[in-house]
């Protein structure tokens, strides 16, 4: 197995390798589900989805004679490795699977905070001519596997590129398709479909729920209760005053022009001529 580091350089060796089972090691905290999730598959009807999954992957390509599976982090990397699995028990040879980091080639980088690098590994037959079966926990929006395109024509040109995912639930933002679906779940863009994987979260499971876990509803009461809302104290203290105004009342001078003389009128008359050149 070559193993790419995040920066992009081979890191093949026992160090590469031990950095990989590192970071399997790092990621096995048990996730804490939404508070008020439901299950939505459980260990068995993962199993049997991606059992299924492999069979139509071996239909539709021939025995998956050339097919390389690609999984992208986090929980794609293990289920590239179980669907790598059924695929060497159903045609007795080993199956090539690997690992994509996407991080550097998200469209919202500049919108998230710093994330932690992942970890590309590629099978040594390479991707080159090959067909490669992207693997994934959930599709959603469709950018994780617009960015996983931009990743992997980085290390090779495979000769044909498909999905496989164990949940599919809608809200495409890009025209982005998968081959392969466990399960469809319907959804609301207010939900949260969390996969738990036991390689990862210490146990097989998908659930559906609103995004809040019970341990964040527990931090933040506990938050509150240490931390509890003080009103602001009223106003004190003298009030304010000024001295009062004094000094004359402010007047401006009266206007005073001097008249305008006007030239006498036809008829004699001052006052319906025109001004004469003094006044003016």
């Amino acid at each position: 197995m070559r193993a790419l580091n995040p920066g992009g350089t081979d890191a093949a060796g026992p160090d590469g390798a031990a950095a990989g089972r590192a970071g399997t090691r790092s990621g096995r905290a048990r996730t804490v589900p939404p508070a008020d999730s439901k299950t939505v598959l459980g260990p068995d009807e993962i199993g049997r989805a991606l059992t299924r999954v492999a069979h139509e992957i071996l239909e539709r390509t021939n025995g998956a004679a050339d097919v390389v599976l690609m999984g992208i982090p986090t929980r794609g990397v293990p289920l590239a490795g179980r669907l790598a699995l059924k695929l060497s028990q159903v045609e007795g040879r080993p199956a090539p699977a690997g690992s994509l980091d996407v991080t550097m080639y998200r469209d919202d980088l500049r919108l998230r905070p710093a994330r932690r690098l992942g970890h590309t590994e590629v099978p040594p037959s390479g991707i080159d001519g090959k067909i490669v079966v992207l693997v994934d926990d959930v599709l959603y929006s469709g950018r994780t596997v617009r960015a996983a395109l931009d990743a992997l024509g980085d290390i090779g040109r495979p000769r044909a590129v498909q999905l496989a995912v164990l949940v599919d639930r809608g809200h495409r933002e890009l025209p982005i398709r998968a081959d392969y679906v466990g399960k469809n779940i319907p959804t609301s863009q207010r939900e949260v479909v969390q996969v738990l994987l036991t390689e990862t979260d210490g146990q097989d499971a998908v659930v559906l729920g609103t995004g809040r876990t019970a341990g964040s509803n527990k931090a933040q009461a506990n938050r509150a209760h240490a931390n509890p809302v003080q009103p602001n104290p009223p106003l004190s203290g003298p009030p304010l005053s000024g001295p009062p105004l004094s000094g004359p009342p402010l007047s401006n001078p009266p206007l005073s022009n001097p008249p305008r003389a006007e030239a006498p009128g036809p008829g004699g008359t001052p006052g319906d001529g025109i001004p004469t050149e003094a006044a003016r």
